[in-house]
């Protein structure tokens, strides 16, 4: 009978262990110290989280305009594919730390970054992460206060000899042109605190703002290619066909679905190669967007009989001066195979 009572009791609180478990106790596992510290990447204003390293205005131009160049101008003046990043502010603003041109009533055409951007670790934080467009976090880290300290001494806020460094990036900091021009909203800080926007509850049936604000005009809509082949391989695609007429009417809303991850395989897949590294941000197929299209180039080169061999140089070492002033930068994450595979597609007709 003890015997029995005890087994009973055994499989009771077996039973109970059971119930209590649920179906995802068993997945997962605790991150690694190592993991944890490949994630946490990001440079507060405050600089903490910062590597030490440091880089030179001199070096900066170098990897400038290597890597980017292409796509900002070799001052951070381009407006081709992105907005310029330097210009609009002055000597009285790094004084103040208030840029004039945005404050209201200003009638200065454009908002550049160094206009808008407070902190110098947004700047170091973002090269580190993003930068450059086809092969983000790929810059080392005394590359990136290179970087950094060359668009810093073209907006004047460093000497053109200056070396940036861990140790001396907060001086930057209190030159910076517009580090008071940061907003606190205190509200929303708050838990009961009032939202900076005023919007009626609505969960469904909801009002829709179906008046358009500002729009591109026809002649305009694809003077930069088509944007909706120039979106990054991952994350939400919101570019529009600018290659067809603009819809007639708002398109109906629906949720933004991720963006297939493109993965080059080994077979010499060219137009697989081409989105996952980013080339028709700056190559359409049939016009020019920063370089010019693939069919241009091969019309360029008609008849060559080393045009194979030719391109794929190019594509994996770069070159400048065939196009115009615009370099065409390097592209060392490429293998000998799928750089071939890319010069292949292109010069038997790039379709």
């Amino acid at each position: 009978m003890k015997k029995l009572i005890v087994l009973a009791t055994a499989a009771l609180i077996g039973n109970l262990a059971l119930a209590q478990t649920k179906p995802w106790d068993h997945l997962g596992r605790d991150a690694t110290p190592a993991e944890v510290k490949a994630w946490d990447i990001d440079v507060r204003p405050d600089f903490k989280g910062l590597p030490k390293g440091s880089g030179s205005v001199a070096q900066g131009e170098e990897v400038w305009e290597a890597k980017c160049a292409s796509c900002h101008g070799s001052f951070g003046e381009s407006n081709e594919v992105f907005t310029p990043i330097i210009g609009g502010t002055t000597q009285a603003d790094i004084e103040r730390g208030r840029v004039k041109n945005l404050e209201q009533g200003s009638t200065f055409p454009q908002k550049t970054t160094i206009m808008k951007v407070a902190t110098v670790s947004t700047l170091w934080d973002y090269i580190n992460r993003a930068m450059p467009w086809n092969a983000p976090k790929t810059l080392k880290t005394d590359e990136v206060y290179a970087v950094t300290a060359y668009l810093l001494s073209l907006a004047e806020v460093v000497p053109a000899d200056h070396v940036l460094s861990d140790k001396n990036i907060a001086d930057a900091q209190k030159r910076m042109p517009n580090r008071n021009g940061m907003v606190f909203h205190e509200p929303l800080w708050k838990v009961s605190g009032k939202g900076d926007v005023n919007n009626a509850a609505c969960m469904k049936n909801c009002p829709v703002d179906e008046k358009i604000h500002s729009s591109l005009p026809d002649f305009a809509r694809d003077a930069h290619g088509n944007i909706q082949e120039q979106n990054r391989v991952i994350g939400p695609v919101r570019g529009a066909n600018t290659t067809q007429p603009p819809p007639a009417s708002m398109p109906a809303r629906t949720a933004v679905a991720p963006a297939p991850v493109v993965v080059a395989n080994a077979t010499g897949d060219a137009k697989g190669l081409l989105a996952a590294n980013a080339c028709t941000a700056c190559h359409g197929v049939t016009n020019k967007i920063v370089g010019p299209g693939f069919n241009e180039v091969v019309a360029k080169h008609k008849g060559r009989a080393d045009l194979q061999a030719y391109l794929a140089n190019k594509i994996k070492n770069g070159g400048s001066g065939v196009y115009g002033a615009i370099p065409m930068p390097p592209q060392p994450q490429l293998s000998d195979a799928d750089s071939q595979a890319i010069a292949k597609w292109i010069a038997s007709g790039a379709k």
